[in-house]
């Protein structure tokens, strides 16, 4: 079941729930905004002349900083990594749903391409799928709203949440946008 915004005002309260920084004003009926950062990853796309999520391609993006006054430019087919502001954390018995604000999706901005899924046992900031579908370049500013997430309760507690040592976990704690760790994948 999804939480409304009194069963999120409760885990917040009874810290199951962490979101860092934290404003009461960003609880929505079923969901808590949150804001975008200031760091981005970009591609350097004469790095390498493709992209093979096997093997470790140090150096195929670069981490560039946004500020109110010199906003990041998202030109239209581009795709980048964001960040939240907000550090979350969640209990090992509840998930969590991340999705882009309808307003700014009316203007052509993806804040997700598959990454909307917040598994029990989470704890960092969130990596966003910047994506720009609209005719023209949008202006990202640092400290907007950029999404809004959702916290549902689980059926029972997981028996290993995300960051159990042998889940290959690659991104807990993570504090800025992080690129694709998939070389680290088991099999090809």
């Amino acid at each position: 079941m999804v939480l409304s915004d009194r069963s999120i005002k409760e885990q917040l309260l009874a810290g199951r729930i962490r979101i860092e920084p934290f404003d009461p004003d960003d609880i929505q009926p079923s969901s808590v905004d949150l804001h975008l950062d200031s760091s981005f990853q970009v591609f350097r796309n004469s790095r390498y002349p493709y992209i093979d999520p096997f093997m470790e391609q140090s150096g195929l993006m670069e981490l560039v900083t946004a500020s109110s006054e010199q906003p990041f430019v998202l030109h239209p087919g581009e795709f980048v990594l964001g960040a939240t502001i907000e550090h979350v954390g969640l209990p090992d018995d509840i998930v969590a749903r991340l999705e882009g604000k309808s307003s700014l999706g009316r203007l052509g901005l993806l804040i997700h391409s598959t990454a909307g899924y917040v598994d029990p046992g989470w704890d960092g900031t969130l990596t966003l799928e910047l994506s720009n579908v609209a005719n023209l370049p949008m202006v990202l500013t640092p400290g907007m709203a950029i999404g809004q997430i959702s916290f549902m309760q689980m059926t029972t507690p997981v028996d290993r949440p995300y960051g159990t040592p042998g889940l290959g976990s690659r991104y807990q704690g993570q504090v800025a946008p992080t690129p694709s760790k998939s070389h680290l994948s088991r099999s090809r």
